[in-house]
């Protein structure tokens, strides 16, 4: 079903878009292209095709957390130009 020139300009007026006759005429074209083209895609017969989440294959999109040994507390504070009780200090931002 083709959307007509007068819907094209209530839904731009009701998006607050200020078209010209030539941006309409533009716009109406594109939109009916747009539904003929979902009116053929409702027509194809997908009755033995599988539902899938994607369109490709998807796989190993998922690894495995590898853990490695990391710095100890009193190694990553050490080149820290101020800390206390094991912890940086920043100067403060806020008052």
């Amino acid at each position: 079903m083709p959307i007509s020139r007068d819907e094209v300009r209530h839904v731009a007026d009701l998006a607050r878009l200020h078209l010209s006759e030539t941006e309409l005429d533009a716009m109406h074209s594109d939109l009916n292209r747009v539904l003929e083209y979902f009116r053929h895609l409702q027509e194809l017969d997908l009755a033995g095709v599988e539902l899938t989440p994607h369109s490709v294959d998807v796989y190993g999109i998922w690894r495995g957390d590898e853990i490695e040994e990391g710095l100890t507390r009193s190694d990553a504070i050490a080149g820290a130009p101020s800390t206390a009780a094991g912890l940086f200090l920043v100067p403060t931002i806020i008052d």
